[in-house]
């Protein structure tokens, strides 16, 4: 009795396994065979719970039974399978029932491949099931659809459309929604509407189809007006309809009615749903209010991954990278796994404070996981290669460039910037050659990379031919960032009048870049009379830049100008322009820890402080003057 009470206990988590529980052991004290009926509720139960040991168990039962040889069994085990994800099974078992075939066995395994993103292989078992002469059903069409719109097959979805009103089902709601998702994904909106206006039969969930594909499509204000119309006649708001609107919002950027929709979710109940709290984030990320964001997130409860990532990608796009890396830890803290796009939303961040070992850490856990990440992924590895190169590791994005079986031209265009980027010239153009040997098509990044690296490697010759000959040779129209590498590469070679002379012929309409970068060089080499005139491009064009007066300045003061330097600071108070503060940061084991002029906030400032003037002290024993 002790053993049947801690059975009972086990099984009193799941009323499916309970239930399981309770027929076993009728069943047995009865001596009569565990039936077909408890075997099917036992799959069911299996497939919720996602416990493959325990379906595997049935199934062997059911082998032994003679169990398998009805419709209702094999459907069952093919969605036990799938749903536990154990696709190579289920489609085993189909393979092995085709004595037994019908719609629902073939409904099954169709929508096993779809949900499992292997849409070609479920739309050939469509075909297939459609040249053996069985005839799909209602449940049949809507997997079928989302598989071919998951494809990008717009065609053979009018060819779907035509058989459903064959057979008559065009009014099924089921079938309407998912039609109607998928013209409207595939921008065919008068298609969708004919279809939404000719459904006399019309439930959220098909008026939340119109809402999010409307949204889906950019048409933001036939997707509010769709959602009025469900409000004017009574339709009960689902959490599908909540997060469409919301999406809206979002894009529009409508902070206001985005406020207003949260204000609806709490009245409606819907504030603790975990999909609508996703959306609040993103809705109020994308109108740039990241505190209330965040505290969306901190209150929801059963945090998913797509709650992390859209915390987390928020916070690296609004440039907060600091942030970024400490809500990384916490999900891994959390027990939740990264995938693919919380890896290319962090990896950025640390390419932008240069936390090489964060990044290596990240590196050293996509290789662990193989599970959860392709090394093919050409996305992944691209990320990688940036990450690397900006923290100036060149030998690791060499590394990884060479692991790769896949690159793209984005993936050559990061080895030249890579390499231009800390002065191997050489290296940058030799990578540029095998680029091009290799068939790769040079874009306008690429060509950004080799005039940099032409600049940073004084290679004037080449500069110049490689932008005379890029459109012809290349196919690639010179830009606005292309003649700023011209210019830059002039001037660090204080070939100032030629530089000046291409930043005043540029087809273009005048750029403060450009003429910064200009102020930039003259002031490199002394010649205050080009910067002046630089300087009055950059204050027309862009007077709110700090940077430029901060030239200027300099400028001034190396060429002992002093009433000019004090006129500078002057015309900086008329417009009204502060210098931003210059930030350090050093990366250590607990994260990274930044540092403005005179900042006295971090919690170790007073050993900081006196391990710097030690530092201090012991250069000046050394001879150390400042300012020379």
């Amino acid at each position: 009795m002790q053993g049947i009470t801690q059975l009972k206990r086990k099984f009193s988590e799941s009323p499916y396994m309970y239930l399981y529980f309770c027929s076993t052991l009728a069943y047995h004290l009865a001596g009569q065979p565990f039936g077909l009926s408890s075997c099917i509720a036992t799959l069911q139960s299996c497939a919720q719970q996602k416990n493959p040991s325990k379906g595997r168990e049935i199934h062997c039962y059911m082998l032994r039974s003679g169990f398998l040889d009805t419709p209702s069994s094999i459907t069952s085990l093919i969605n036990m399978y799938s749903k536990c994800n154990q696709l190579c099974y289920a489609f085993r078992i189909f393979n092995t029932s085709t004595h037994y075939y019908n719609v629902f066995i073939y409904n099954a395994i169709i929508a096993s491949f779809v949900a499992h993103g292997k849409t070609e292989k479920g739309i050939k078992l469509y075909q297939e099931m459609r040249d053996i002469g069985i005839i799909p059903d209602k449940f049949t069409f809507p997997c079928v659809l989302k598989g071919l719109s998951d494809a990008g097959n717009a065609s053979e979805i009018k060819k779907v459309h035509g058989l459903v009103f064959k057979l008559e089902l065009s009014l099924d709601v089921f079938i309407g929604s998912a039609l109607v998702n998928c013209y409207l994904m595939f921008g065919l909106i008068h298609d969708a509407e004919m279809l939404f206006d000719r459904l006399s039969t019309r439930d959220v969930v098909l008026w939340n189809s119109m809402v999010n594909g409307y949204a889906q499509a950019g048409q933001f204000c036939k997707a509010m007006r769709v959602f009025r119309e469900m409000c004017d006649i009574g339709i009960s708001l689902s959490n599908f309809t909540v997060t469409g609107v919301l999406s809206v919002f979002a894009e529009m950027e409508h902070l206001e009615n985005g406020k207003a929709m949260h204000g609806l979710v709490v009245k409606i109940g819907y504030d603790s749903c975990i999909p609508v709290c996703n959306a609040l984030v993103n809705m109020y990320s994308k109108c740039k209010s990241m505190d209330d964001a965040l505290v969306i997130f901190e209150m929801t409860v059963g945090k998913d991954l797509y709650s992390w990532n859209s915390v987390i990608s928020a916070h690296e796009s609004y440039g907060d990278y600091d942030t970024t890396l400490r809500l990384f830890k916490r999900m891994l803290r959390s027990g939740i796994k990264p995938d693919l796009v919380t890896v290319t939303s962090v990896l950025p961040a640390c390419s932008n404070l240069a936390a090489l070992s964060h990044g290596k850490a990240i590196h050293g856990h996509i290789i662990m996981d193989k599970n959860s990440y392709s090394t093919d992924d050409v996305l992944m590895n691209n990320a990688l290669m940036d990450m690397y190169a900006k923290c100036g590791s060149m030998r690791d994005v060499l590394s990884v460039f060479k692991s790769m079986r896949n690159k793209d031209v984005a993936s050559w265009s990061i080895m030249i910037l890579g390499y231009a980027m800390y002065g191997y010239g050489n290296e940058a153009l030799d990578f540029f050659k095998q680029m091009c040997e290799t068939k790769y098509q040079p874009d306008m990044v690429t060509f950004i990379g080799v005039l940099s690296a032409c600049s940073h490697s004084g290679f004037l010759t080449q500069g110049r031919e490689f932008m005379a000959r890029m459109e012809s040779l290349y196919g690639v129209t010179p830009t606005v960032e292309h003649y700023t590498c011209i210019v830059d590469m002039l001037g660090r070679a204080n070939q100032l009048e030629e530089a000046y002379e291409v930043a005043l012929s540029m087809p273009f309409k005048d750029n403060p870049v450009v003429w910064r970068a200009l102020l930039a060089a003259a002031r490199l080499h002394g010649n205050v009379d080009i910067a002046e005139v630089a300087l009055r491009k950059v204050v027309e064009l862009d007077p709110e830049h700090c940077g430029t007066y901060v030239l200027m300045s300099n400028a001034y003061v190396a060429a002992g100008r002093y009433e000019e330097v004090i006129d500078v600071r002057d015309l900086m108070r008329q417009k009204n322009v502060r210098k931003i503060p210059g930030c350090s940061w050093i990366e250590l084991k607990d994260g990274v820890h930044a540092f403005i002029n005179s900042d006295r906030t971090h919690p170790l400032i007073n050993a900081i402080y006196a391990k710097l003037l030690l530092l201090t002290a012991r250069l000046y024993e050394h001879g150390y003057v400042p300012g020379h």
